[in-house]
């Protein structure tokens, strides 16, 4: 009953006196010098260790500056058209969503370092964005995506939106078994084997009309609440159940491609109730900051993207979770970035025995590549052509989904062939190997936001009657938790696995394994009946160019993991002891006992109250975590370094790389006047 509240607020008293007499945010610049070509950043605080304030570090956040850029082919050819001409697209905003970010703009960090007064307290662990993105998923709410979502760049991926394209003929998804299979019937239908090669996540959620009919507060098209499109492609694409798409890569799209020219109809610009470009800058708002149109055998079409991200740093390491407020205290933060590359060939194909013009039947990808310097994952995501309102607009940029979907001519326009370049540097300055092929007399833009990273810190003036009373006790014990990360590779379908993690780790918390299909598992050369424009056999090789984290078709290492994966007979030992009683042999027990109610608001055990964005259908489809807490012991143990062994059957039709995590406990104690750790 709420007669016990309505008490209970009617005798409240308006007012309280207040902690604080002043907050004020202060910036400062990392070291950098607008320089991120050696993949890192590093800010120290020494500006805010003088300031005889109490600085909030649980507050504070990162502003990155990033720069998306894609570019098409300089050269061309006569049977295969149009180009790719994003400036001229505004009346279809098409181009819009041709290239993405996944899921949490935290995955541009690759590991972090932070040294206090000159003292290692966060080891450096790579692949820590893995960690944190799987802590948000069990800790946030949908509510927090409300608030936060777009702030963060954070919009859980579909966990039902994946495909796995097949070697044996299935991959010709338009074609072979769809509506127009009369009209190719004369594409190959190969049979290598019925292993899967090529996992895609990127086809983004349904687009509902264009924008001349349809706006959104963001100048393009909107975003549909039905799912009508690409039901085709999923009676060859094997996807469990597809659902129209990637609804979490069109929103987190749709939240940095602003584009401030779009076309509202013939005769008028979206500028009428939006902000200039002009202003854009000013304000260091993410848009669509270049797009120009791509000339036959001279000029790239170019799409660059200018995004401001905000990147909390209670997000990048618990540490800043716990910390208190602070004065005098000096810390440094070396943080190694994901930057990253990707390029994806295109090539035509005609029916057997004939070539023209008129004949050219698809467009294929036949390999791509991503490079990332410090070895991390790829933030970069690469639309589908196969998503929404792209459907028939791919000429503006979107692409087919993995190595061998090709596009049959008779539903979609060809795209023009060659090498498409894509790029996501951090600070204004694009960075990476620019293809011969690309650009021409306009060449790629500076990003035109801020071009350095910025750490924005609360620094509190206390009231001096709660500044004593904090100070009374002026040791503060501070208790966060540090991670190691190991990996388990090669397990094949069916067999067992039994690995011993690590010899010895003190006050161990939990443990968590992400599962990914294993690099370079498939490898084959298929030679089809279809033809070059020369007249020669085309030929694919199918062989996994890039691990899946790593491929910029694929969620997989930024949110989600690779579909599918079953662990059975599953246990963690810790010190020879079994940490689940009964060893798991069934999915349900793992999501229900395990990793339900991790990091949730009450543990879950609330009903209507509560957190958390995992469900059971996700775990398992394509968030398939195995997690396990460890930490229940008496004290006198956490002191003691324990070993970590894990077994298990792999019951997925793949191979399988395991990726463990171990939290560990960690204490230090500060000195609340002083900073100084004591």
């Amino acid at each position: 009953m709420c007669d016990k509240l309505v008490f209970d607020l009617s005798q409240e008293v308006e007012g309280s006196p207040n902690v604080f007499i002043r907050k004020d945010w202060i910036n400062i610049l990392d070291n950098q010098n607008q320089s991120y070509q050696n993949n890192q950043s590093i800010i120290d605080t020494s500006q805010l260790s003088n300031s005889n304030k109490y600085m909030s570090y649980r507050e504070a956040y990162l502003a990155v500056p990033l720069l998306l850029s894609l570019s098409t082919p300089n050269t061309t050819q006569s049977f295969l058209s149009p180009l790719y001409n994003p400036a001229s697209a505004h009346a279809l905003g098409s181009s819009d969503y041709a290239i993405g970010l996944k899921n949490w703009f935290g995955q541009i960090i690759h590991s972090f370092t932070l040294d206090y007064n000159g003292t290692t307290i966060c080891q450096q662990t790579p692949f820590c964005n893995m960690w944190n993105t799987f802590k948000l998923l069990t800790t946030l709410s949908y509510s927090d995506i409300i608030t936060q979502g777009s702030t963060i760049g954070f919009y859980p991926d579909t966990a039902s939106s994946w495909n796995y394209y097949l070697p044996n003929g299935d991959y010709y998804t338009q074609g072979g078994q769809g509506a127009n299979a009369s009209a190719v019937a004369s594409l190959p239908q190969v049979g290598v084997n019925q292993n899967g090669i090529f996992t895609c996540n990127n086809d983004i959620a349904v687009i509902s009309s264009d924008i001349s009919s349809n706006r959104s507060s963001n100048g393009n098209r909107m975003l549909s609440n039905t799912y009508t499109e690409n039901t085709a492609a999923s009676a060859t694409a094997g996807s469990s159940l597809y659902v129209g798409g990637n609804k979490g890569a069109g929103i987190r799209t749709s939240w940095i491609n602003y584009n401030p020219g779009v076309q509202a109809s013939s005769s008028t610009f979206y500028q009428e109730v939006g902000i200039t470009a002009q202003n854009t800058t000013t304000v260091w708002k993410s848009y669509i900051s270049q797009q120009v149109n791509g000339v036959a055998a001279g000029q790239s079409g170019l799409q660059q993207i200018s995004v401001m991200a905000t990147i909390y740093l209670k997000h990048i390491h618990a540490f800043f979770n716990m910390i208190p407020l602070l004065k005098g205290v000096f810390m440094k933060m070396t943080m190694n970035l994901n930057n990253a590359s990707s390029t994806v060939t295109l090539g035509g194909a005609y029916a057997p025995g004939v070539v023209g013009a008129s004949n050219a039947t698809s467009t294929y990808i036949t390999g791509y590549t991503a490079t990332v310097p410090v070895g991390g994952v790829n933030p970069l995501l690469v639309a589908s052509v196969q998503s929404g309102g792209l459907f028939s607009h791919n000429a503006q940029g979107a692409l087919a989904g993995p190595t061998v979907a090709p596009v049959n001519a008779f539903t979609l326009p060809l795209l023009n062939t060659g090498v498409y370049y894509y790029n996501l540097s951090v600070g204004a300055r694009m960075l990476g190997q620019i293809p011969a092929t690309q650009v021409g007399p306009i060449g790629f833009g500076e990003g035109t936001l801020s071009k350095s990273i910025y750490l924005y810190v609360p620094a509190y003036t206390f009231n001096p009657v709660f500044e004593q009373a904090y100070l009374s006790n002026p040791i503060k014990q501070v208790k966060y938790t540090d991670i190691y990360q190991y990996q388990v590779l090669k397990i094949p379908s069916g067999t067992q696995f039994n690995n011993l993690i690590t010899n010895g780790i003190a006050n161990i918390k939990s443990v968590l394994i992400i599962p990914f299909y294993s690099f370079g598992n498939n490898s084959q050369v298929i030679t089809t009946a279809a033809t070059t424009p020369g007249g020669n056999p085309l030929v694919f090789n199918l062989s996994q160019p890039t691990p899946v984290y790593q491929s910029p078709f694929d969620t997989a290492g930024c949110g989600t993991t690779s579909p599918m994966v079953t662990l059975g007979n599953f246990n963690i030992q810790i010190s020879g002891q079994n940490a689940i009683y009964n060893t798991q042999r069934y999915t349900f027990e793992e999501f229900n006992n395990q990793l339900y109610g991790y990091n949730a608001v009450n543990g879950g055990l609330t009903d209507g109250l509560t957190s958390g964005l995992i469900g059971y259908q996700d775990f398992l489809q394509s968030y398939c975590y195995y997690y396990v807490n460890v930490e229940r012991m008496l004290p006198v143990e956490q002191s003691v370094p324990k070993s970590v062994q894990i077994l298990g059957t792999n019951y997925s039709t793949q191979t399988l790389d395991l990726w463990v995590f171990i939290e560990y406990g960690v204490e230090i104690n500060i000195d609340l006047q002083t900073g100084a750790r004591v």
